[in-house]
């Protein structure tokens, strides 16, 4: 038996706005949206399209109550300007007992859902991973 993992889900009082948001930050497209749904991809034809898994945002009623249980973790090329950006479109600086010498930086999205943008990764780490 295999399993493979076809998307990540996140609940959102507006699917609609969380998923604009998120399209925005990433570049993706969304791929189906109605009131109660909303369904990111990478952009067609990138490297990432038919690897990364879909982003799923759903609907539900409750606020959200406590830190994340899950959370994305992004790698930019350029974190402080990455960070940057993700403030300019509505992402708020979030602590959660971060120490003051880590290499990322904790936000939270417009419905409060912690993310991370992490350091960029080092040459000697790029040649690893190609």
């Amino acid at each position: 038996m295999a399993l493979g993992w076809q998307c990540i889900c996140i609940d959102a009082h507006d699917p609609r706005a969380q998923g604009a948001w998120w399209a925005e930050l990433l570049g993706w497209r969304t791929t189906f949206a109605d009131d109660d749904e909303v369904v990111l991809e990478p952009p067609a034809g990138s490297p990432q399209d038919g690897v990364s898994p879909d982003i799923l945002f759903l609907r539900v009623p409750e606020d959200k109550q406590v830190k994340n249980r899950l959370h994305l973790d992004l790698r930019p090329d350029d974190r402080d300007a990455e960070v940057a950006r993700a403030v300019a479109l509505g992402a708020t600086h979030v602590d959660v007992g971060q120490s003051g010498d880590v290499t990322w930086v904790v936000l939270a999205d417009p419905e409060g859902n912690e993310f991370c943008i992490l350091r960029p990764l080092t040459a000697e780490e790029l040649a690893e991973d190609g």
